[in-house]
């Protein structure tokens, strides 16, 4: 278990405690009372407060794995099948995909509820802060918790467009804000933080929001401004990936890590200087982290020494993973393909018959006991497209490829992972530089996009390009960031996400923001419905 994230646990346990006491109508002794005269005071004490924040965005049971699927799961990196009816699930996973998601699909419903959980959670704790002892510690606090609270309205509006702005604490219902001034807002949240936040980059400061997050944060809204309200500020993106850039040239602060892969392990922390803002998981202590739950296939188990049998039934498409076509591309190895063999080199076999192996087999012995060692082919193979069923027997549970970059946690006695999930990285700052001067923005520090480029290439063992345009930086940062929360903006940003992919033709724009759920409208009818839903 990584040590610094025990002692995020113990905060996280003090303050649900606290706020458990906050929500009841209980009446207990003054003296029991933690109130903002008594508490927070010291560094320690705002932390702990504020852990109940970060324990918001990871938390197993506030849905933050929704986010990631509907940003990685609408796009062409990721399908989701049905083994004979088995993962089908009315349906939620193939609408996703095929872009034919309704108010009622679950998924989404669960993506709005971490969101606003997320930005509830920041409100009750600004407001506990409010009434504390001006202090520094408490104005760098504030400074925090309005950053991460940014990031979520930032998340919300990415996903459903126009969204409530609710920024106190126990506000009555709202409508929705127009998505252009939401974006505003959330960029002057993100300024008038800076100044407070601190710039160490330590241990300490680890999955907090610092200067060099809010840096990040911002050329990342500024890269997506022409989808959120209209404008292009390309020279602003530059400017925001100038200040990290400088700061990793000057001080070494941040670098692409020398290997790529062991980012995404399951010891990786503060010590990986790509990672500027990474939300942290600890596979007993911070849970909510399975991806590879999803994507490993059932007879991997023993490969791995995992307590339980995955389950996955998610894949790619043969056309996503041709963009990793460079034999000394390090980022290639992330995936799954072809015959499995166990660590020790043998064959991973499974014993089944020529039924079992194929139901749509017709020959003569059914029966037969066979051998076949596992093997992933690269086509989706449907035998029922209705139900995006690609079969429940061995040749079925075996198509397509998996992605295995956030490795599976061999000392978990559950699914979860303590595999940290990055927000914002260095590479990414690299790229959005490259991409905005691409766009137009001016070139600074003598670097050019295909020098940018370029060094994310390096880093990857990938050949060089001679040339970059805005088509072949996007296949690079498919590469660069497949599994990581990027693919749908980036290809709503390149205007690509209306585009056909195998399986999935529908190419209505509306569906670049999510409906709002139906659930939600029925508890606030103050909300509406997004266009074409």
């Amino acid at each position: 278990m990584k040590r610094f994230k025990m002692k995020s646990f113990v905060f996280t346990i003090a303050l649900t405690c606290l706020f458990i006491t906050g929500c009841t109508d209980l009446i207990v002794p003054v003296e029991s009372e933690i109130t903002p005269s008594n508490f927070p005071k010291t560094e320690e004490d705002f932390v702990s407060v504020a852990s109940a924040v970060y324990s918001s965005i990871s938390n197993k049971n506030n849905n933050g794995e929704a986010m990631w699927l509907t940003q990685e799961l609408t796009t062409d990196a990721m399908i989701l099948t049905s083994n004979g009816g088995r993962w089908y699930d009315a349906a939620r996973w193939m609408q996703l995909y095929q872009h034919t998601y309704d108010k009622d699909n679950a998924i989404v419903g669960k993506a709005w509820s971490w969101g606003f959980s997320v930005v509830s959670t920041c409100n009750r704790v600004l407001d506990l802060f409010k009434e504390a002892p001006e202090s520094t510690e408490k104005t760098v606090a504030i400074a925090e918790i309005r950053a991460v609270r940014a990031y979520a309205l930032f998340t919300m509006m990415d996903l459903f467009g126009d969204i409530p702005l609710v920024t106190t604490f126990g506000a009555t219902a709202a409508g929705r804000t127009p998505r252009a001034e939401v974006c505003k807002f959330i960029e002057n949240e993100v300024l008038a933080a800076i100044p407070d936040l601190k710039s160490e980059v330590s241990a300490a400061t680890y999955g907090r929001p610092t200067k060099w997050m809010a840096y990040a944060f911002l050329a990342k809204l500024y890269l997506n401004a022409p989808v959120y309200n209209g404008q292009s500020k390309y020279n602003e993106v530059v400017n925001m990936c100038d200040k990290i850039i400088t700061e990793a040239t000057q001080n070494g602060t941040f670098a692409l890590s020398s290997d790529y892969l062991k980012m995404f392990d399951i010891d990786n922390g503060p010590q990986i200087k790509d990672f500027i803002f990474a939300i942290p998981y600890d596979c007993n202590n911070i849970l909510g982290q399975y991806f590879a739950r999803w994507w490993l296939h059932e007879k991997l188990q023993a490969k791995y020494g995992l307590p339980y049998a995955p389950s996955g039934a998610t894949r790619t498409i043969p056309e996503f993973y041709a963009k990793f076509e460079d034999p000394t591309d390090v980022r290639k190895k992330m995936w799954l393909t072809g015959k499995q063999y166990n660590n020790d080199g043998t064959p991973i076999t499974i014993t089944t018959t020529n039924k079992g192996f194929d139901s749509r087999y017709s020959g003569p012995n059914p029966s037969q006991v066979i051998t076949v060692q596992l093997e992933f082919t690269p086509a989706i193979d449907f035998r029922d497209i209705t139900k995006f069923d690609t079969g429940d027997d061995v040749a079925g549970k075996a198509v397509g490829y998996r992605l295995n970059k956030f490795l599976p946690d061999k000392n978990s006695l559950t699914r979860d992972q303590s595999n940290d999930v990055p927000v914002f990285r260095y590479a990414d700052v690299l790229l959005m530089k490259a991409e905005a001067i691409l766009r137009g923005a001016n070139a600074t520090q003598g670097q050019t996009p295909l020098s940018l480029v370029n060094m994310v290439r390096t880093r990857a063992k990938a050949t060089l390009f001679t040339s970059v345009n805005l088509d072949n930086l996007l296949d690079e940062r498919a590469r660069e960031f497949c599994g990581e929360m990027c693919r749908r903006t980036d290809l709503i940003r390149f205007g690509k996400f209306e585009s056909a992919w195998p399986f999935k033709t529908n190419s209505d724009p509306n569906k670049r923001i999510f409906p709002i759920p139906a659930t939600e409208i029925a508890l606030n009818p103050l909300l509406g419905q997004n266009p074409g839903y």
